[in-house]
């Protein structure tokens, strides 16, 4: 399950064309030397899509249609691929690379960061990107691990991880920082989960590796629709309190954590 599409596709790419003719430089960014591996996530995305989704994809020789998103996508522009392929999904798509420092961000097609900007990290190793989260810095144990994993990844097998925060709105593009949160009592519900669908896949001709990022928002009232609802509720309260005051701090969560655990423990009583 490579790439994730839902009755939601519109609605990305629309936003991602918003993106890129008000601020094309803020969502795209390329080193010299990666088109050949760009061109190769373009191939890659374009056979896998028609055939793993041939409701929504056709294929019709150097050209995609995007049958629900009313799209047609050329394949055999003059623009970069990355950004080509990027216009065919909902997820933003980064290309890193192997140097003497490591794994570095060497393209991407960005439209909906997490609280960070392409231009801060572009052309860093993994190590200095991971810099801001708490016990992920360069040198750490968890930095040490990525980046093992990265060296180890095989063509073969692609893997996939997710992250979560909490924000305040359900805006896709969310460039800046969280910061803290500071609600009413009657806007705690407004809070959105914001989740990150990671997939990490070598390439089999460049080596390098496709990092996607897809975004999913839901607000913290649907946990209470839930059939399971107390028992998610109760793994949010458990790992609230588990983190350190750094880890609380970049998620922006330090002012507002005992009154969310409240509202959760509301929720787990019902």
């Amino acid at each position: 399950e490579w790439i994730a599409v839902d009755d939601n596709l519109l609605t990305y790419l629309d936003e991602k064309d918003r993106l890129a003719e008000r601020a094309p430089e803020a969502i795209f960014s390329m080193e010299p030397g990666t088109e050949e591996a760009q061109a190769e996530v373009l191939t890659l995305l374009a056979d896998h899509l028609p055939e793993r989704f041939p409701d929504i994809y056709q294929r019709l020789g150097p050209q995609i249609d995007i049958i629900p998103a009313f799209r047609r996508v050329r394949l055999d522009t003059p623009y970069p691929p990355l950004l080509i392929a990027g216009g065919l999904v909902q997820e933003d798509l980064a290309l890193m690379r192997r140097g003497e420092d490591g794994w570095r961000l060497a393209a991407a097609h960005l439209c909906f960061p997490s609280s960070w900007r392409l231009h801060e990290k572009f052309g860093k190793a993994l190590q200095d990107i991971h810099a801001p989260v708490p016990d992920f810095g360069r040198d750490t144990r968890n930095a040490t691990i990525i980046e093992r994993m990265f060296d180890n990844l095989r063509t073969e097998q692609p893997v996939m991880r997710w992250n979560w925060s909490l924000h305040a709105d359900d805006t896709l593009h969310h460039p800046h920082s969280a910061g803290q949160w500071r609600f009413g009592d009657d806007k705690i519900d407004s809070l959105y989960f914001r989740l990150e669908r990671q997939t990490l896949r070598r390439l089999p001709e460049s080596g390098d590796i496709l990092f996607t990022i897809r975004i999913y928002l839901d607000p913290l009232k649907a946990m209470e629709a839930q059939p399971n609802a107390a028992e998610l509720a109760q793994a949010l309260i458990s790992q609230l309190r588990a983190y350190s005051a750094a880890q609380l701090d970049y998620k922006g969560l330090t002012s507002e954590r005992d009154r969310l655990i409240a509202r959760l423990e509301e929720i787990v009583a019902r």
